[in-house]
């Protein structure tokens, strides 16, 4: 019965594998030259008649390979491996993705196909850390085709794939689940940004009419469920929304559209949510004049004005364009519901810790408002202009938001009106004059 030939078996070793570094380490690791030959290209080239070879103790021959000093355990590991049957089940051999990563660069450059192809198999399948798929990215495309399977899983995706998770994403992440899937709804929320967000990157996706067009229409969707809640909440009796947890739907509901809109922003197709918002914008305030007056929903109140925020937001700077009719009727619905809030949010947010993201997120909210309202109410003409100034001056909570802008231009405007429009009045006179 023939006896299996081992590794570091000296009494039946032939070859000696010297693995040397620069710092002067030398580790002399006893092999069989049938087999070093039969599994790697560059042992069976040193080991052939047409390479000089030197002689060593007891007349063996003898092979040096010059390493780093960190590559000198996976030299050892590839010839340890030279000498196991790789059928695939040496899964367990590799211990760790680190590790394989160290073999597989040994055993591509002493030419080791079996090993090569195991360690691809091994690292192909199993899961990466970050900073060993950093790692993989920094050596694996250098070394050929035969260990691109490994990339696979990093390869660049064809945009009619991209198209279709994202379009399967959105309609999820806008479909009001029950709350078992609210987490799972936030997480595709987020990744939805991520894909359209521009950051060290270009965007995931760009999107094209047709996608836009289901984006719509999710967002549709959306507000006619919204709808369907607001008409519930206006027609039902307190004590019985209180019980169907009307309130948190609402809110809910309000986070889902705060979270569209950085969405639409981005796909710059703001114009449809923001004709659909001042549709309800009525409702939405009758909300808390008619169900809500006496219970404690700040948060409700704030969550609302963020999103009312976005819309004024995309109105006054010129996003979205609107006839004065609507522009007007929105100033004077929003303005005094904002004003009214105010304190009451700020009460609140009085009881909570000042470095906490909630208060910087209110103070630029309510910076972001105020300058949003200037800019709508100067847009309008100067008549309505004076009619919301009046108001304004009239108004005890005249602090915020704080018109003073507005009103110093209107002042302004108005002193000069004549003037200014009887020079441009001449001046087109006096054209006409010359043309005769």
């Amino acid at each position: 019965m023939e006896v299996p030939i081992k590794i570091g078996d000296r009494a039946t070793s032939d070859v000696v594998v010297r693995l040397r570094t620069q710092d002067g380490r030398d580790d002399w690791i006893y092999c069989h030259s049938q087999v070093l030959v039969e599994k790697s290209k560059y042992f069976a080239d040193r080991l052939s008649d047409n390479w000089p070879t030197c002689q060593i103790l007891d007349s063996r021959n003898c092979v040096e390979v010059y390493c780093q000093e960190s590559d000198v355990d996976h030299h050892v590991n590839v010839l340890r491996l030279l000498y196991v049957v790789l059928d695939g089940s040496v899964d367990d051999l590799w211990n760790g993705v680190k590790n394989a990563l160290g073999i597989l660069r040994v055993a591509v450059e002493l030419g080791c196909p079996q090993i090569v192809t195991a360690c691809v198999n091994y690292l192909e399948a199993v899961p990466w850390e970050e900073a060993e798929e950093e790692e993989i990215l920094r050596i694996i495309p250098g070394m050929g085709s035969q260990v691109e399977p490994i990339l696979a899983r990093l390869q660049p995706v064809n945009q009619s794939a991209i198209v279709g998770i994202f379009i399967s994403t959105i309609q999820f992440a806008t479909s009001s689940p029950p709350s078992p899937l609210h987490d799972l709804k936030s997480s595709a929320q987020e990744q939805l940004e991520y894909m359209v967000t521009e950051d060290d990157d270009s965007p995931l996706l760009t999107a094209d009419d047709d996608l836009k067009s289901e984006v719509k229409e999710c967002v549709r969707r959306l507000f006619s469920r919204f709808n369907n809640l607001i008409e519930a909440l206006l027609c039902e009796p307190l004590d019985a929304l209180h019980e169907a947890g009307s309130l948190k739907s609402f809110r809910s509901y309000l986070a889902d559209l705060l979270w569209v809109c950085q969405i639409l922003t981005k796909l710059e197709i703001m114009r449809n949510f923001v004709n659909s918002w001042m549709d309800l914008s009525d409702k939405i305030v009758n909300i808390f004049t008619q169900v809500f007056p006496m219970v404690e929903i700040v948060e409700t109140k704030l969550k609302v004005i963020e999103v009312a925020a976005k819309v004024l937001e995309t109105i006054g700077y010129g996003t979205v364009i609107l006839p004065t009719a609507k522009r007007l009727h929105i100033v004077k619905l929003w303005l005094p519901f904002v004003r009214s809030t105010k304190p009451l949010i700020d009460t609140w947010v009085a009881t909570k810790d000042e470095d906490s993201s909630e208060f910087r997120m209110d103070g630029e909210l309510w910076q972001s408002l105020e300058s949003t309202f200037v800019s709508i109410i100067l847009a309008l003409p100067s008549g309505d202009q004076a009619q919301i100034l009046t108001e304004w001056l009239g108004n005890e909570n005249m602090q915020y938001p704080d018109l003073t802008e507005a009103f110093e231009v209107w002042c302004y405007r108005s002193k000069v009106a004549k003037r200014r429009l009887a020079m441009i009045k001449g001046e087109g006179e006096q054209g006409m004059a010359n043309t005769t």
